[in-house]
């Protein structure tokens, strides 16, 4: 094997023979929604919402999640392009510079937060220093972060079982605590929300990963493995945690997971559960924060991982004591850039990129990033749910945009 290979494609497709199958597809992506931020946004619902409209919130989220990432799932493994690189066939080679700074800081914010839901439980435990419980998480989780995608499948496969199981047993022991299902579907909201508000949370909590779905789906053997393991994993996984979420959270009245695993009495097991799973999305988040820096820097993703662990780490705290803050913020900046690369794939190019190496460039397209901020006004002013505003008017300026563009220029303006 050669010196210079790179075995996360930081710059290339992935070759045929680094593809994988149906089911190592799905522990990674299942690996990948099983995101224990999202038992907190699941906690937050619960309390804010009556039981059955939290179903209503969680299904519609999902299922307008699920064709989201299941459109970029089905680039992704076509193409075998990670999400920055596809950025530049839209944004263009200086222009996506912006989309790859946006999707890996957000990631290295999510490492953050996951380092502190980790470091603080332990701190009410065994009362060790928390700012030395965050660094000692934080260095640990970058590490293993460093050795990119088979790290991810190994821990993926220990943090799947592992969570589900405890989820399941917090869950149960919540509803045995109220007396039955019944009583904890009757149970009433304590900081009442509206459905479509916690529509926007649901999805809000992980359009930020999800706009960076090709860069796990583009390891799968096709487009059908790709799409079929994204759309199953995000149904079960990210459904399954809110839910681990709400019922505690409506049994407890709080929608820290961790302050109810002590309520539980099973904090120790919660904690070292909890660990593995907070470990496997943050060496996911690393590894994507890594490839978009690297996209923009042309330093190895090795190196990059390294540096935006270091970030996180630093600001993990102050982060993760602002949640609701940073997921309004991310139903604002974000989804217009998985937008973008959807409509132009799917309804600008037809489906058709040429191979990355043959293709040049241009600087910015000043369509994709007008259409850009024409999805964040759309995301802040216009009523609804934001993130979907946002992907909506992004798609139609950048389609009407790019085809005014051609047919005065007669070319595909980002080639």
């Amino acid at each position: 094997m050669s010196k210079n290979y790179d075995s996360d494609f930081s710059f290339q497709a992935v070759t045929d023979k680094d593809r994988r199958g149906l089911f190592s597809m799905f522990v990674i992506m299942l690996g990948f929604t099983f995101f224990s931020a999202s038992m907190w946004t699941g906690g937050t619902l619960g309390i804010g919402l009556t039981g059955s409209e939290f179903i209503a919130a969680v299904l519609l989220g999902n299922l307008i999640l699920g064709i989201f990432t299941g459109a970029l799932a089905h680039i992704g493994a076509k193409t075998g392009l990670s999400t920055h690189l596809l950025a530049k066939y839209s944004f263009g080679e200086k222009g996506s510079y912006l989309g790859s700074f946006l999707l890996a800081i957000t990631q290295v914010g999510w490492f953050g937060v996951g380092v502190a839901m980790f470091a603080i439980p332990v701190n009410k435990v065994t009362g060790i220093d928390i700012k030395l419980l965050v660094a000692i998480s934080g260095i640990l989780m970058t590490f293993t972060a460093y050795f990119g995608i088979k790290a991810v499948t190994i821990l993926s496969a220990i943090a799947v079982p592992s969570i589900a199981v405890l989820g399941g047993t917090s869950v149960v022991n919540a509803i045995n605590h109220a007396g039955g299902l019944k009583e904890v579907m009757n149970i009433a909201p304590i900081n009442s929300i509206s459905v479509m508000a916690g529509v926007g949370m649901c999805i809000g909590s992980f359009i930020s990963g999800g706009s960076l779905t090709a860069d796990f789906a583009r390891f799968s053997k096709n487009s059908k493995v790709g799409v079929i393991s994204t759309l199953v994993a995000f149904f079960i996984g990210n459904s399954l945690m809110f839910i681990f979420g709400a019922v505690g959270g409506k049994v407890f009245g709080t929608a820290d997971i961790s302050d109810v695993m002590f309520s539980q009495g099973i904090i120790i097991p919660a904690i070292i559960v909890l660990g593995f799973n907070i470990w496997t999305t943050n060496d996911n988040a690393l590894y994507s924060s890594g490839l978009g820096f690297s996209s923009i820097t042309k330093i190895p993703k090795s190196k990059m991982v390294m540096i935006n662990g270091a970030l996180g780490t630093a600001f993990a705290l102050p982060i993760y004591n602002n949640f609701v803050g940073w997921l309004s913020l991310l139903n604002t900046l974000l989804p217009g850039i998985g937008a973008i690369i959807i409509c132009d794939y799917f309804f600008v190019k037809k489906g058709i990129y040429d191979k990355i190496e043959e293709v040049e460039f241009c600087g910015i397209n000043v369509v994709a990033i007008l259409s850009w901020v024409v999805g964040i006004l759309a995301a802040k002013f216009i009523p609804g749910i934001s993130p979907i505003n946002s992907v909506i008017f992004t798609m139609i300026s950048y389609y009407v945009g790019s085809k005014v563009v051609e047919g005065k220029r007669g070319v595909k303006y980002a080639n």
